[in-house]
């Protein structure tokens, strides 16, 4: 079974508060939409218009609060209800994970070292509860928010919507492909951390027999190495996490000079007027937020994948 489905099973004890969850990110994502959507009467019918009626000031005002109350409220209650489901658990499995060790049989303790038991208790379980918590409310609420602001575009104009979904190939292949590498190179920076948590576990516990035979030089150099390794393949991770933000805005910055250059053609021939063409550009802007987030939500997941892999090997 994959890993995320294995995790997901940990989550049907607490499904109630995840699908208020759910809907708090469905009434931020639509209030998000509603914002962009008040672009075009704000537009059309108050900045452009001679006379603006003073009725359709008041009923674009109230809704700016409205929307915006709404979004507040969405954004803070599915961030607590997440929170509190993925601490819950990491708490189950962090409490099973114990209870398995601690029932192995003395030949398993033999055959495993502190520092490999600590890891999993410790660095892994840590990088899981950090995902669950955090990375998987955002993956959720920025792919509802995506939605509802694709499909915003598609409502406005869909000739031009597809001008902009054509660069999506663009923007989803480098991710896949640098999120497989995120989580060849966290699955190593794990070993080396176990590993270096081994030596440390190995050399203080026994720091009457490093003294005795004046061993410190030799479990230093030991040391170093391990840190040396641990260094090199956590600077990997950190080459690959960095490259996204930049990769992300190029490809942006290509996508939205399409758009402008096939959208004042449109405005030219009288198919949009400025207040549509504004609310598409405010739409295909705030969707650059949460697209760039999900690029780092899916690197944070695949570094929760090789946490997970480790855990569910021992369990």
């Amino acid at each position: 079974m994959h890993p995320m489905l294995r995790l997901s099973g940990y989550a049907l004890p607490h499904r109630g508060r995840f699908s208020v969850a759910v809907v708090a990110m469905m009434v931020y994502a639509a209030a998000s939409g509603g914002l962009v959507y008040l672009f075009k009467p704000i537009f059309d019918d108050l900045l452009l218009a001679v006379v603006p009626e003073r009725s359709r000031f008041v009923t674009v005002v109230t809704a700016i609060v409205g929307f915006s109350l709404a979004k507040g409220l969405g954004a803070y209650f599915s961030t607590y209800l997440m929170t509190d489901v993925g601490q819950r658990l990491v708490r189950d499995l962090r409490n099973e994970l114990f209870g398995h060790i601690l029932g192995q049989s003395a030949g398993f303790f033999s055959q495993q070292t502190t520092g490999a038991l600590m890891s999993r208790m410790m660095n892994d379980i840590s990088r899981i509860q950090q995902v669950v918590s955090e990375t998987l409310g955002d993956l959720l609420r920025e792919s509802i928010t995506v939605i509802v602001l694709a499909g915003l575009l598609v409502f406005i104009d869909p000739r031009l919507a597809l001008v902009s979904i054509i660069c999506a190939p663009l923007v989803v292949y480098p991710l896949i492909r640098l999120g497989r590498r995120v989580r060849r190179t966290t699955r190593r920076t794990q070993e080396e951390m176990e590993h270096l948590s081994h030596i440390t576990v190995e050399t203080f516990s026994g720091h009457r027999i490093v003294k005795a035979f004046s061993a410190e030089r030799f479990e230093h150099d030991r040391f170093i190495r391990a840190s040396d390794r641990l260094y090199r393949i956590t600077m990997k991770v950190t080459s690959t996490l960095s490259v996204l933000p930049p990769l992300m805005e190029w490809l942006g910055a290509i996508a939205i000079a399409a758009v402008l250059w096939y959208g004042m053609s449109r405005i030219g021939t009288g198919a949009m007027t400025a207040g549509d063409f504004t609310t598409f550009v405010g739409a295909l802007l705030m969707m650059y937020g949460p697209v760039k987030k999900l690029s780092r939500v899916n690197a944070n997941i695949q570094q929760a994948i090789a946490a997970s892999e480790r855990v569910f090997e021992m369990l």
